[in-house]
């Protein structure tokens, strides 16, 4: 897959910014005292979605109104942003949703889904078995089917990376949470645009560690599950171009516990007043795994999202102090 160019990614963010403005990036004094680096957050659990999919949802669903104007609607498997992003935008370019989540998928995540139009259904153990299944029903109902990585999902990310590199310039390294790769995969297309020396370290949990396993065998690797309550990066079979891009652009991939994540949770709310849902915290939690060598250089943390349910929140928040 071909990684967009500076131009692509400035014509993304003119279809992002019709429907929301850039999210913010701000340096939290007490996060830099915790780490001992500089610390500069994107906002991602700023948009009107709460996570950085919307971002992707609204390029796609505009190329795909454009590219096939005949379709009807379109399918997604979800733990819930990709979702809300296809939900929305598909709405917004007058498609109807269909959306397939997991069993005991987030509660509130699926209740923000049915608001915004989709039809949902619920199928699967995991988030594989629930995309084999949507991917089955695309070609009974005739919808298009919407992966959770392709070319225009990563235009659509790129935009926020590119307002983070334009808003602080300077940035050493950027810690980027991996689900299946849209994310990473446009931070490394906005740093290359912007000929910047950046590096890019994405981070995995150490239960869903598909890609941390595939950059380190220089090919994609799946896991048999991908048990981690940062449901946004619960991946166990990693996508080929997004493995290709990352193991070519990325410096490194840390891998981080379920107990660093909640404690990167709790840190969030507690220096910033920030929620922050697992995949959300997973950056902090990578930063501060690498404190030591991270000590007084300026990094880039992406604060995905912030869709979390209360009662998850409430256990982890409960778990102890910051």
């Amino acid at each position: 897959m071909k990684l967009p160019d500076l131009a692509a990614i400035e014509a993304a963010a003119e279809t992002v910014h019709a429907v929301m403005p850039p999210t913010p990036a701000h340096c939290w004094p007490l996060l830099c005292a915790r780490t001992g680096a500089e610390v500069w957050v994107k906002h991602e659990n700023h948009t009107p979605i709460g996570a950085f999919k919307i971002r992707g949802g609204l390029v796609y669903m505009s190329w795909l109104r454009r590219s096939e104007p005949a379709v009807q609607g379109a399918i997604a498997a979800t733990r819930g942003n990709h979702g809300q992003a296809i939900s929305v935008a598909a709405r917004r370019n007058g498609l109807h949703p269909v959306i397939v989540v997991p069993e005991g998928n987030s509660r509130e995540k699926n209740a923000a889904m049915q608001a915004q139009g989709c039809e949902l259904i619920v199928r699967g153990s995991d988030f594989q078995e629930s995309l084999e299944y949507a991917e089955a029903l695309a070609g009974e109902r005739g919808l298009h089917m919407v992966g959770s990585f392709a070319e225009p999902l990563v235009h659509g990310t790129a935009t926020y990376a590119l307002e983070f590199f334009r808003a602080v310039p300077d940035l050493d390294t950027v810690y980027v949470p991996i689900g299946l790769g849209s994310g990473i995969c446009g931070v490394i297309a906005a740093r290359n645009a912007l000929d910047l020396a950046t590096e890019i370290v994405g981070v995995c949990a150490e239960n869903a560690a598909a890609y941390a396993l595939s950059f380190a065998a220089g090919e994609p690797v799946s896991t048999n599950s991908a048990d981690t309550m940062a449901d946004g990066m619960a991946c166990r079979v990693p996508a080929p171009d997004a493995v290709a891009i990352v193991n070519r652009g990325a410096a490194r991939i840390v891998t981080v516990s379920e107990a660093e994540i909640e404690a990167a949770m709790r840190a969030y709310y507690t220096y910033t007043h920030n929620i922050a849902e697992g995949a959300g915290a997973a950056a902090l939690a990578a930063l501060t795994r690498e404190r030591e060598t991270m000590a007084g250089r300026k990094a880039g943390l992406v604060l995905s999202g912030g869709n979390i349910d209360r009662e998850v929140y409430l256990r982890v928040l409960a778990g102890g102090a910051a």
